[in-house]
Formats: structure tokens, C-alpha cells, sequence
């Protein structure tokens, strides 16, 4: 690793702490990850009906919006997801943005095993399934899918969105938090 003089990291830094290459593998993915760790981003729930109409779900924090004009979002699946095969065959897809509440459900969607197994949805507009008592969701429309290192970005034209005063579920640091009451409902 070739460490850039602390000159270089913003004025302010109170870590004082020098910026480092980035590697793929080795001990510098887990400096890397710990990096990316600090931005806290939401916990989602993506979810699908296969090609069989059967529920595919898997948790997701690389979701963002894209443009508000016209609606679209992305998200990001690892290429060894299980759920790859539903996702990248599906034309329709739910983010379901996780309140503070549903941290079981963001490990259920992470982990093993069947995980609609008496879990409450409702149907989309396109038969994805909703999580009930979700902060948020958005049905989309699959408009793209991109590769990227051992990911796929998956970009989402919005067609559906629902929010309520539930508080979102957050992740920094490699913990959950509750994030702020929302401003309106």
C-alpha cells in the first residue's frame, strides 16, 4: 500500500490520517471496506417474482436514485447471488426501504433459507411482493442492467412509490441505526 502525504487528505481531518491505494484482495479489501463502511447508507429489501411467479428477496444498501426526470433508481447484486437468476429475468421489481424495526428482516434477506416463510406481503402492481411495515417502497420497471467488477447494476424506472412516518432502518459503521423521524408523512 503507498500511503499519499497527509497534505493530501482534506484540511480538518481530525484522524490525521494519510489516504491509502485501494487493492481488490488481500489486507487492504478490509481497510477498503471499513473506508466504505463510514457512509451510512439505507437497508432495502429488493424484491421480485420469478419467471414461475415464485418471490426472490435479497437485502440490499447499494441503492440510490438517479434521476428524478425521468424516475429511475439503481441498485446493486453481487453475481453470486442466489437471487440472480429471478432478478436479471424479471421485468418488475420492489425496493422496500426497511423502518427501524424490520433489522430481522434485513438478516433474514442476507442469510439462508426460505425468506417469505411467514413473512406478511402484499402484492405489487406486477405481482412483486411488498413488505409490510416497510418506511418506504418503490415498484419498478427493469430498464437496465450493467455489469461491474463482481456486481450488476440494476437500474429501475419508477412506476409506483408509497412512503410512511416510519423511521428508515440505517447501516454505518457495520451496525444498524434508526434513522431521524421523517419531516412530514
Amino acid at each position: 500500500m503507498t500511503a499519499v502525504p497527509d497534505a493530501a487528505v482534506a484540511a480538518g481531518d481530525a484522524a490525521g490520517s494519510a489516504l491509502r491505494r485501494a487493492e481488490p484482495a488481500g489486507p487492504g479489501r478490509r481497510a477498503l471496506r471499513d473506508v466504505l463502511g463510514r457512509y451510512a447508507t439505507g437497508v432495502t429489501v429488493v424484491t421480485c417474482a420469478d419467471p414461475h411467479g415464485a418471490p426472490a428477496g435479497v437485502t440490499v444498501n447499494s441503492f440510490t436514485s438517479v434521476s428524478l426526470d425521468p424516475p429511475l433508481v439503481l441498485w446493486c447484486l453481487a453475481l453470486s447471488s442466489r437471487g440472480r437468476p429471478a432478478f436479471t429475468a424479471a421485468e418488475y421489481f420492489a425496493v422496500n426501504v426497511l423502518a427501524a424495526g424490520q433489522r430481522d428482516l434485513a438478516a433474514r434477506f442476507a442469510g439462508p433459507g426460505d425468506r417469505f416463510q411467514g413473512l406478511a406481503t402484499l402484492p405489487g402492481p406486477h405481482g412483486e411482493p411488498l413488505i409490510a411495515g416497510a418506511a418506504a417502497t418503490l415498484c419498478c420497471r427493469r430498464s437496465g442492467v450493467v455489469p461491474a467488477g463482481d456486481h450488476l447494476v440494476l437500474l429501475g424506472a419508477v412506476e409506483h412509490h408509497a412512503r410512511t412516518a416510519r423511521r428508515a432502518l440505517l447501516f454505518a459503521d457495520g451496525a444498524y441505526h434508526a434513522g431521524p423521524l421523517p419531516a412530514r408523512a
